[in-house]
């Protein structure tokens, strides 16, 4: 990376951005904690009566189809469009897409909507991109080769990628990023994911959306997680560890602890 990434968290802190989102209530609370702790301030509504007001003020939108429903998705279509229209990130997680027919086909129409960043795990990106995913549930059990998925459909959709999973992926269609922190507690609780897009709602809406300020952003949850990872007894503990270690991570720490090579 050309730039450190303590200089995008600096940056978010320094800013606050507003993050609206519209998630699924079993992360909710969740998301709007960790928001917090990145350095944002989150605003979590989805009444469509909401939407324009509150998205023309906020700095980034998230929208998160983890439990998805009919009056939530006609809420989510015009937050991306009034995102479209003042000119902030959308950052869309397909969360279960490739599981059923439903969710597949609402996240390939809010793709069609024009997101700065489509966040998900490896069988999602791996779905959405034509080359393959296995999903079960709202579950990842891979895709052939998630490196190629991110680049493939960042270069097709025009946004940036990331596909997580023991190795995270970020990509543009030109400049692909692989990035090696995290920890295995993360896949022991409900919610990391959906967490994760938080944080990526933060740091495009203070630094926009781009393949070095969306790795910076990931290397700030993992090696967070990798902190709290000690300072836990098992996944009952890590998540308000987690949280923590968020909140006080410091520069030097991330640039030092934070691993990115370009592939």
């Amino acid at each position: 990376m050309s730039t450190a990434p303590s200089e995008f968290m600096a940056k978010v802190r320094q800013t606050t951005p507003l993050v609206h989102h519209i998630t699924n209530y079993v992360t909710v609370n969740d998301c709007a904690n960790v928001c917090i702790c990145a350095g944002g301030s989150p605003v979590m509504t989805d009444a469509i009566e909401d939407i324009d007001d509150m998205v023309s003020i906020a700095s980034a939108t998230v929208l998160n189809i983890g439990t998805l429903n009919e009056r939530t998705v006609d809420s989510m279509v015009a937050a991306a469009d009034c995102a479209a229209a003042v000119g902030i990130p959308m950052i869309l997680d397909p969360v279960g897409a490739g599981a059923t027919a439903y969710r597949t086909s609402v996240a390939e129409a809010l793709m069609d909507l024009g997101p700065s960043v489509i966040k998900g795990n490896a069988g999602e990106i791996g779905v959405l991109s034509g080359l393959g995913g296995d999903v079960k549930g709202v579950d990842s059990h891979g895709s052939q080769d998630a490196a190629e998925a991110a680049r493939s459909l960042a270069e097709r959709m025009g946004c940036i990628v990331v596909a997580t999973g023991e190795v995270d992926y970020v990509s543009d269609g030109q400049v692909t990023l692989r990035l090696s922190n995290g920890c295995g507690l993360l896949g022991k609780v409900s919610g990391t994911g959906c967490m994760l897009s938080s944080v990526v709602g933060c740091y495009a809406g203070a630094c926009g959306a781009s393949v070095e300020s969306m790795a910076a952003a990931i290397s700030a949850f993992n090696v967070a997680a990798e902190i709290a990872s000690g300072n836990c007894r098992g996944p009952g503990t890590f998540k308000p560890a987690l949280l923590d270690a968020l909140d006080s991570l410091d520069a030097a720490t991330l640039d030092s602890k934070a691993r990115c090579e370009q592939l």
